[in-house]
């Protein structure tokens, strides 16, 4: 499985899911929010120039993705940053 970059503000309760190589750096060219009475939130699609999905952000975060994920992330909000 490949390495999946995932940052997590707790603060914000927010978390982002990057898709690209870690080394390259990706602008989004555009973003899609998903409708938030469908997935019970607000998850953000933001796509590339050429239509690839390179990340995912997912408000609410807790109770969208598994515990262990959001543990394993490297955290924004880390007190004294």
């Amino acid at each position: 499985m490949a390495d999946v970059r995932v940052t997590y503000d707790n603060t914000a309760n927010a978390a982002y899911i990057y898709l690209t190589q870690p080394q390259v750096c990706v602008r989004a060219a555009y973003m899609y929010a998903c409708d938030p009475v469908d997935v019970d939130g607000m998850i953000n699609l933001d796509f590339d120039e050429q239509g690839r999905l390179i990340g995912i952000e997912v408000l609410a975060a807790s109770s969208k993705l598994p515990e262990y994920l959001l543990r394993r992330a490297e955290q924004l909000d880390v007190e004294g940053a």
